[in-house]
């Protein structure tokens, strides 16, 4: 594995990622933007899936981005954006990409999702949507996210569906890429609901019902990110792992 730290794909402090290249010379490409809350949280989060991933040909690129109290919205989706154009334009000179996957996890999942149903964030960077092979949205917010309500004095309770919602652009494209949703039983309040409702919108606006796939996870909110299983190999790391094979 070869491992490049601290890469800016922007001119900010914040606009850095890094990079896990498989020793392989062909490899598939997951870019993975973190959780917590868009006011916390670092590209490292991943490293616990990382030797899963990259034994089986899986590349990584883990992107930070701004995030409160000094982002405003949507300074945190246009850096996720950018790290994906990043790197789609310059992945080729660590080897030869066959396939592109988006994801993120809670607050990284929200900006996956965005990214995934209000194209206008890729197409900003010309980037061809169908290069993108499939998306992965570990329990983000498809309603308007909580700190994007504390922004505009509002009640970070309230379930928001406008532009800033990941749920307001579902049904404006025909079709959508395969896409994965992970949620656990005991998510953070509401987080099960409307991860179902997002899903239940998709089914609603006719997306390929084969195309969407949900995992259920018993436990708390991304739990399992961090988590072992009896072999000690990665759950996070499987998960992802088991969603690209079918793609």
């Amino acid at each position: 594995m070869k491992v490049f730290k601290n890469i800016n794909y922007g001119e900010l402090e914040q606009q850095r990622l890094d990079l896990y290249i498989p020793d392989s010379e062909n490899f598939t490409v997951f870019v993975f933007f973190h959780g917590g809350g868009l006011e916390g949280g670092d590209k490292s989060e991943i490293e616990i899936a990382v030797p899963y991933l990259v034994d089986r040909d899986i590349a990584v690129v883990s992107a930070n981005y701004r995030l409160y109290p000094e982002a405003k919205y949507p300074e945190s989706i246009c850096d996720a954006a950018a790290a994906v154009a990043w790197a789609m334009e310059n992945i080729h000179e660590y080897g030869k990409c066959d396939k592109f996957i988006v994801g993120g996890s809670s607050a990284g999942a929200y900006l996956s999702m965005m990214l995934c149903f209000d194209r206008r964030y890729l197409s900003a960077h010309n980037i061809d949507f169908s290069k993108i092979a499939g998306f992965i949205h570990n329990a983000g917010q498809p309603t308007c996210h909580f700190n994007v309500l504390r922004e505009r004095g509002l009640d970070t309770r309230r379930v928001i569906v406008d532009e800033s919602a990941p749920l307001y652009h579902i049904g404006v494209e025909k079709c959508y890429p395969p896409m994965l949703f992970i949620v656990s039983d005991n998510d953070m309040e509401n987080r099960y609901e409307q991860t179902m409702l997002a899903i239940s919108t998709l089914k609603h606006f006719g997306a390929d019902s084969s195309k969407v796939q949900l995992k259920v996870m018993h436990g708390g909110h991304c739990e399992h990110v961090f988590a072992l299983d009896d072999d000690s190999e990665s759950v996070f790391g499987k998960l992802i792992h088991e969603f690209i094979s079918r793609l």
